[in-house]
C-alpha cells in the first residue's frame, strides 16, 4: 500500500494543465462497444479507473491500443462476450455503464453489481426502470446484472424519478441502437452527459437535448467509429482552484471550460479568493482571510456534490461558521473525522455539515475515505502545520491523473511512499 507525505504551509504558485474528464472517460470508453470500427479517443485521464475499463474491454475481445499518454485506439468489433465479472466490477461505479452499451449493441448484458466509492445508498432502480421501458427483462441473479430482449429494444418515453447521471448515461447507451424514438424526461444535464451525446453522435448515433431535462434520441440500426477528444476534467479544475485560494497561493489552471466552473468561481468568490477567466483558462489567488460561507450541492448548474469534501478542506480555516448542505448523496460526510484528526472544528447532523473556522490545521496521520474526500485531505495537508500522512491513495488516484508531480510543480512538498505493513502479533494464549 503507498501513502502521500506531505509538508505543509506552502503557497501554490504557477500553473497546471488540466486533464480529460474522468466522468466523461467512464461512459465514453464503453460507448465505443456500440460501433463496429475503430474510434480514437483523445484526452483520455491517465487515472486507475480508466485502466480497468480498458481491462474489461480486453476481457471481452476488443482491441485497446495506447497511441501516446493521452490517446487511445479502440476497436470493438471483435466483442463477442457481452459479460463483465466481479474482480473489475468491483473497483468502479462506472462498470454498470457496459450495461446500456451492451444491451445496444447484442440486446443482452450481464454486469456484476459495481463498486466504487462508498459514500451512501446507490440505487439502480432508474437504470433498471430505463432498460425495461426500452422492453428489456431485468433480473439479478448472485450479484449480477442480467438484462436481455427477445428481438431488439423499442424506443420508449422515460421519465426519471430523480435526477441521476448514471441512469440518464445508461439508457442514452442502450436507446441510441433502438428502433425509434426514446425521450428522457427529467434528464441530469452534467457537462459530461453532453460530452457522451457528443461522442455517440460523431458515431452516427442522432442524439438531441442532451444539457436539458428532456434528451430525445432516434435509434439508428449501424454506428461506426470515430475520433473525439473529451472534454477538460470540472472537477480536476475546481480542485486546484479550492487548493489554490486555501494555500493562499497565485495559480493558473489551464485546459478548462470556465463556464462549467462558475457554480465553484462564485462560491471562492464568496470565500474571498479572486477568480480571473480567460478563453481556455482560470486564474485564482488568495492574498486576505477566507471567508465563511452557505453552500448546498445541487445536480447541474449547481454546486458539484464532487466538489463537496474540497469546499469543506477550505472552510475549516475560515474566518467564521460556513454551513455545507449535501443535496445529492447520504453519507457524503464520512471524511470529517479525518478533518477532526487534524483540528478542524465540523460538526455534522444528518446531510448537514456546520464548520466553525479554526487559525489553522495541524499535521496527523489520515486516511482516504473516498476520492473526493482523498482530494480533501490533500488540501487540508498542503495548508497543516508540520508533515501529514495520508493512507488509501488508491481513492485518490481512481480520478486524478498524475496528482504529486501536478502538485508538485506549483511548489508543494509531496512524496508518495511505500506504506509498511502493521501486522500485529497475536499472543500464544489470552
Amino acid at each position: 500500500m503507498e501513502k502521500f507525505v506531505i509538508n505543509g504551509g506552502t503557497k501554490l504558485k504557477g500553473s497546471i494543465t488540466v486533464g480529460g474528464a474522468k466522468n466523461a472517460a467512464v461512459a465514453i470508453i464503453p460507448a465505443t462497444i456500440l460501433a463496429k470500427g475503430l474510434c480514437v479517443v483523445e484526452n483520455i485521464p491517465n487515472i486507475s479507473d480508466v485502466g480497468i475499463l480498458f481491462k474489461m474491454l480486453k476481457e471481452m475481445g476488443a482491441s485497446v491500443k495506447s497511441i501516446n499518454k493521452t490517446t487511445v485506439e479502440i476497436d470493438t468489433t471483435s466483442v463477442n462476450n457481452p459479460f463483465v465479472g466481479y474482480e473489475l466490477a468491483r473497483h468502479l461505479r462506472a462498470s454498470y455503464y457496459f450495461l446500456g452499451a451492451l444491451l445496444g449493441r447484442f440486446n443482452r448484458a450481464s454486469v456484476s453489481m459495481p463498486g466504487g466509492c462508498h459514500f451512501g445508498v446507490r440505487p439502480i432502480d432508474q437504470h433498471i426502470k430505463g432498460f425495461e421501458s426500452l422492453g428489456a427483462t431485468v433480473t439479478i441473479d448472485h450479484g449480477m446484472i442480467n438484462a436481455r430482449t427477445k428481438k431488439t429494444l423499442l424506443g420508449s418515453h422515460i421519465y426519471f424519478d430523480v435526477v441521476s447521471v448514471g441512469a440518464t448515461i445508461n439508457v442514452m447507451l442502450a436507446s441510441v441502437r433502438a428502433k425509434g424514438l426514446t425521450v428522457l424526461e427529467n434528464a441530469a444535464k452534467e457537462p459530461h452527459i453532453v460530452d457522451l451525446a457528443n461522442f455517440l453522435n460523431s458515431m452516427g448515433a442522432d442524439v438531441r437535448g442532451a444539457g436539458t431535462d428532456v434528451i430525445k434520441i432516434h435509434g439508428v440500426d449501424i454506428m461506426h467509429g470515430a475520433s473525439y477528444s473529451i472534454i477538460p476534467d470540472q472537477i480536476e479544475a475546481g480542485t486546484f482552484m479550492i487548493a489554490a485560494a486555501a494555500s493562499k497561493g497565485n495559480v493558473l489552471i489551464k485546459n478548462v471550460i470556465p463556464k462549467h466552473m462558475e457554480s465553484v468561481t462564485n462560491k471562492l468568490e464568496s470565500a474571498g479568493a479572486k477568480v480571473t477567466e480567460y478563453d481556455d483558462s482560470i486564474r485564482v489567488e488568495c492574498t486576505g482571510p477566507i471567508s465563511p460561507t452557505t453552500i448546498k450541492t445541487m445536480p447541474h448548474p449547481g454546486f458539484p456534490t464532487d466538489m463537496q469534501p474540497q469546499m469543506t478542506a477550505l472552510l475549516t480555516v475560515a474566518e467564521g461558521t460556513s454551513v455545507i448542505t449535501e443535496g445529492v448523496w447520504d453519507n457524503r460526510f464520512r471524511y470529517v473525522d479525518e478533518l477532526a484528526r487534524m483540528g478542524a472544528n465540523v460538526q455534522v447532523d444528518g446531510k448537514v455539515a456546520v464548520i466553525t473556522g479554526v487559525k489553522g490545521l495541524k499535521a496527523a496521520p489520515v486516511k482516504a475515505t473516498d476520492l473526493r474526500a482523498g482530494a480533501a485531505m490533500l488540501i487540508a495537508a498542503l495548508i497543516a502545520k508540520g508533515t501529514t500522512e495520508i493512507e488509501d491513495v488508491f481513492h485518490i488516484e481512481r480520478g486524478y491523473e498524475d496528482v504529486v508531480a501536478k502538485f508538485n510543480a506549483l511548489g508543494a512538498n509531496i512524496k508518495r511512499v511505500e506504506a509498511p505493513k502493521t501486522d500485529i502479533e497475536m499472543p500464544a494464549s489470552l
